[in-house]
Parts: structure tokens; C-alpha cells; sequence
């Protein structure tokens, strides 16, 4: 019960400012998908304190272990299941003739994907196994990694030059530079550099100031609490809980903007969305990386993969099972592409 004391005084700490920023700009509070099954709830200003602290175990959802916030599907339908979402790597010849004269372009994300999953978010490492195989896979096709984490931060941890970078689902992107539509139709400017190189994309740029605030307030709030950490994802905010039941409580702009949207800015602005002889594959495994599944189905060609030993509910049309599945489905993909760039195809 001293946790939920604690929690109870940490969400009175920042309630006020969390509103206020919601009242004028709009942020919506919602809960990692790889720790948390629970939908997103927003805090509002006129709240009672019972219906606050109905918030509490919502957000940390102690009693649940489940690793995402999509409907799992009962272990006895794996079967069917499988059969709706085929091995990626069982189905691999196949992908792979169906990609023959087709542009593939890939989109990753990182926690979950190209890592295990691990309670201190600072030590999700990757193997130097995985990074090999997404050098080379960047080497034969235009890559990106799209993280919740900040784009730094999943930069750091990959190591990697030779592909792109996105962060904060979507809302940090480092790619070369060009207009693009939001979902909404709204035109999102960016700022353009001299040089032609790349330059940040981020649709939330207005939302930093009161990010940084709610940050501060979140940082002094859970100092007395053990196990709790609070992760800077540049546009997002995440409350590691990891002592108890290893919860995330994640705060971020309500925009519309998503990973869906950071899949098409990367398309457009690499100037491949209007061609018909491209194949988008994207591989993820959290709750966020729908969007991205979906706007690869809207397409009509592609191939969204989502990583799970879990059968649940999922726009993706095919699946692979944990990180170590999808170490072996980049190489395989490398290996496949690698004789036809030297014969020049």
C-alpha cells in the first residue's frame, strides 16, 4: 500500500500541470504495450479524488504480467492463429519471389525487436549478431528504425550509420528533407538545411517546452518510490515501475502523428511513395506498430511482421516469434538480395 500512497501523491504532484498542458495543447496518457494491457485514460482537471485514484491501478495494472495491451488470444488458437499470421520465416521463399522486381524498403522497431525485452530500460542491448545483420540489411535497402524511445537514445544503443532514425513513435525523425501531410490532411513544415543532408523532422516541436515541465514534475515525484525511474524519450516520457510488477506509465502528445505516419513521411520524403514496385516491410512487436501495420495494408503490397510468441489480435499479416526469429529473417533477407546486387539487378 505505501506504492499506492506514494503513486496517489506523485499524480496530485503533476495532475495540475498535466491538464493544463491537455486543456491548451492536448497530451494523452497511456501505458507501454510491452508491460501493460490496459487502454489509455486521460486525467482531467475537474476530476474527483476517487476517479483519481481509479487511475492509479489502471496505470500500474498490478495484478496483469502480460507483455502488450493487445487482446491475447487463448494458447488453444495458436494454431489458427498461426495460420492467419504464417512464420515470416516459414513463408520466406515465398515473400521473397513475390519481392522479386520490387523496391523493399524496412522499418524496424527496436525494444522487443532487435533486443530482448529487459527490466532496466538502460541495458535493452542488442547482440552484435543483430547489429551485423541490420548493417548489412541497410546495406542492400533502405532502412529505418522507428523506436518510442528518443531517437538519440535507440541511435545509441544501435551503433549504426548507414540507416535512418525515428524516435518517440514517429515524433523525431532524422531523414532527408520535404513537406508532408499529417493523417489529418494538415501540412507540417520542417526546416530545411543548405547542405541537402538530412535534418529533423518533428511534428511535436511545440510540445517540447511543456514536455520538459511535466518531466521535472514527474522526476521529483517518484524519488521516494522504489524501483521507479523516469526515462527522457525526447517527445515522450516513460515511468518505469519495475518493482512493481514492472509497469510503464508513458505520457506523450495527442497528435496525429504515429508510426503509421512516420512509414509514409519515410516513403515520401526517400520519394518512393507513389511508386508501384515498392514493398515496405516492417517488423515490430508492440501496440504502437499497428499504425504501421495498418498503413502498410492500406498500400496493398507489403509485408508488416509482427513479433510475438503470444497470439493476440494484430493488423500484421505475418509473425515471427521473438528477436532470435528476426536476427534469422534479416539475414536470410541479406543473403537473398546479396548475389542479385552483384550481378547488378
Amino acid at each position: 500500500m505505501n506504492y499506492m500512497f506514494l503513486l496517489l501523491v506523485t499524480f496530485k504532484i503533476i495532475k495540475k500541470k498535466v491538464a493544463k498542458v491537455q486543456e491548451i495543447m492536448g497530451f494523452q496518457t497511456s501505458h507501454s504495450t510491452k508491460r501493460i494491457t490496459q487502454p489509455v485514460f486521460k486525467a482531467k482537471e475537474d476530476s474527483s479524488d476517487a476517479h483519481e485514484r481509479s487511475l492509479i491501478p489502471r496505470a500500474l495494472n498490478l495484478t496483469d504480467h502480460i507483455l502488450t495491451n493487445t487482446k491475447p488470444i487463448p494458447s488453444s488458437g495458436y494454431d489458427s492463429w498461426v495460420v492467419r499470421h504464417p512464420s515470416a520465416l516459414n513463408s520466406f521463399d515465398r515473400l521473397m519471389k513475390a519481392a522479386t522486381g520490387k523496391r523493399i524498403v524496412v522499418f524496424l522497431d527496436y525494444d522487443g525487436t532487435l533486443s530482448p525485452i529487459v527490466n532496466d530500460p538502460d541495458r535493452a542491448f542488442m547482440s552484435e549478431e543483430m547489429r551485423a545483420a541490420v548493417r548489412e540489411v541497410a546495406t542492400y535497402f533502405p532502412t529505418a528504425i522507428i523506436s518510442g524511445r528518443s531517437r538519440d537514445k535507440v541511435k545509441d544503443f544501435v551503433k549504426l550509420d548507414n540507416l535512418y532514425y525515428a524516435g518517440s513513435h514517429g515524433m523525431d525523425i532524422m531523414a532527408p528533407s520535404m513537406p508532408v501531410r499529417s493523417s489529418d490532411g494538415k501540412h507540417f513544415a520542417i526546416a530545411l538545411q543548405t547542405n541537402g543532408n538530412e535534418v529533423p523532422f518533428q511534428p511535436a516541436k511545440k510540445f517540447l517546452p511543456a514536455i520538459r515541465e511535466i518531466l521535472r514534475g514527474l522526476e521529483n515525484g517518484v524519488k521516494e518510490i522504489q524501483g521507479a525511474k523516469v526515462e527522457d524519450n525526447g517527445f515522450c516520457i516513460s515511468v518505469h515501475f519495475r518493482h512493481v510488477h514492472e509497469k510503464v506509465m508513458e505520457i506523450r502528445p495527442s497528435i496525429e502523428w504515429n508510426k503509421g505516419n512516420a512509414v509514409e513521411y519515410f516513403l515520401d520524403t526517400l520519394g518512393l511513395s507513389s511508386s508501384s514496385n515498392i514493398l515496405p516491410v516492417y517488423i515490430g512487436d508492440d501496440r504502437t506498430d499497428e499504425d504501421a501495420f495498418k498503413a502498410i495494408q492500406s498500400r496493398g503490397q507489403g509485408y508488416p511482421i509482427i513479433v510475438t510468441s503470444v497470439p493476440r489480435e494484430t493488423n500484421a499479416l505475418y509473425s515471427l516469434r521473438d528477436p532470435s526469429e528476426v536476427l534469422v529473417f534479416l539475414s536470410r533477407l541479406a543473403k537473398w538480395r546479396k548475389p542479385l546486387t552483384q550481378a547488378g539487378l
